[in-house]
């Protein structure tokens, strides 16, 4: 069995990466700076996760203002709203109102990545929302149902994969708190269903992880264990492991194993124990380990030594050990 550890949400910014942007938004540094703290920034990042064996690189996503914005400066239809708390997080971001049906611009998102992912296509891991999480979030004024707005976005998000596998990429996390925060039902659902299907023909025999978080994933297992992706994360500290039901066959599980709403490090052997458990109960056949929510809630120092204790739960559970 293969076990692939690595990001699944932003980075922290380190606090030089902060002070940087924080003088320029107070006119006492320039853009060529800034820049240079992103760079700098992101190349340890990349650093680290090269060291540490993970599957992609992502170099923090430290650029990723919120999941939604470069879609809604970079597509048509949307204005940029106002600012928003994330879940139950003491985070924000703005939210996107779609004023007329979305429509796609090709490149506008290639355009956005930062030249760490651009680097090297091959071995990048690219952040997108999940369009059912995208859907919910938006303030939709186009006169669009619910429903058909999912499976627009499912088509539009299908199409910018297909465009970045042209590229070169070949790993994709679509980030879907709310299907599990809020589980479609009905027509939703059905809608939620096609989106993948779209999204999951585009990727073709690309890695697609739909990772979730924010709530016990139990509630919509149903419509999750039926998506065609390569795997559905889940955060295991909002999740009952004794609890989960068996899949209908064998397939990759993607699991979130380190909890960002603390700075406590989690013990390796405690996380290879609990995740060799989770195989067990799902029939996994890889297994895709990660953040349980985005680690950008921690100083960058709190979130690297947890990225260490995945690093190393991850080996244990490769040399088979943990069980």
């Amino acid at each position: 069995m293969a076990f692939h550890a690595g990001l699944t949400s932003p980075f922290p910014r380190s606090e030089a990466l902060v002070r940087a942007t924080r003088d320029l938004d107070r006119g006492r540094t320039d853009p060529a700076a800034v820049e240079a703290a992103f760079s700098n920034a992101e190349q340890t990042v990349r650093a680290t996760e090269r060291r540490l064996g993970f599957a992609g690189v992502t170099g923090g996503y430290l650029r990723t203002v919120d999941l939604f914005r470069i879609f809604a400066e970079g597509w048509e239809g949307f204005t940029v709203g106002p600012l928003t708390r994330w879940l139950e997080s003491n985070t924000f971001f703005r939210q996107p109102i779609l004023l007329h049906p979305p429509r796609r611009r090709a490149g506008a998102y290639a355009a956005t990545l930062s030249p760490v992912l651009r680097a090297a296509p091959s071995e990048a891991r690219l952040l997108l929302p999940g369009p059912y999480t995208f859907a919910e979030t938006l303030d939709n004024r186009s006169g669009e149902t619910g429903p058909a707005l999912v499976h627009r976005l499912g088509r539009l998000l299908a199409d910018e994969l297909r465009e970045l596998r042209g590229l070169g990429y070949r790993t994709f996390v679509l980030a879907e708190p709310l299907a599990v925060v809020r589980p479609p039902a009905g027509p939703t659902a059905a809608s939620f269903e096609e989106a993948y299907r779209s999204i999951g023909a585009a990727a073709g025999d690309a890695v697609s992880l739909v990772w979730t978080y924010g709530a016990d994933p139990r509630g919509a297992f149903p419509v999750l264990d039926r998506l065609p992706v390569t795997a559905v994360g889940f955060d295991l500290t909002e999740t009952d492991v004794d609890r989960l039901p068996e899949p209908t066959g064998p397939r990759d599980v993607g699991l979130g194993v380190l909890d960002p709403r603390t700075t406590l490090v989690e013990e390796p052997e405690e996380v290879a124990r609990v995740v060799r458990a989770v195989v067990s109960r799902r029939r996994a056949r890889s297994v895709w380990l990660g953040p349980g929510a985005p680690l950008d809630l921690l100083p960058a120092e709190a979130a690297e030594r947890k990225l260490e204790a995945l690093a190393r739960a991850t080996a244990r559970l490769a040399a088979g050990e943990g069980g």
